[in-house]
């Protein structure tokens, strides 16, 4: 179960990376609205993951001692 919970929290992460990637190409070809966007879905993304990570790291301690 805690690998199927770290697998997920690293796709939660590559989904914030690509979400980066497309923003930072959308501003590149002048789309600054779309890479607006794009950008807020990442910062969302990134937000996620990390709240994810930071709840599984503060379970690990209490799986360790079970």
């Amino acid at each position: 179960m805690a690998a199927d919970r770290d697998a997920l929290a690293a796709d939660l992460h590559t989904k914030a990376a690509y979400a980066h990637t497309a923003a930072a190409f959308s501003h590149s070809t002048g789309d600054h609205a779309s890479a607006q966007e794009l950008a807020r879905k990442a910062l969302g993304d990134s937000v996620e993951a990390v709240r994810y990570s930071d709840q599984i790291v503060q379970e690990r301690p209490q799986a360790l001692k079970a």
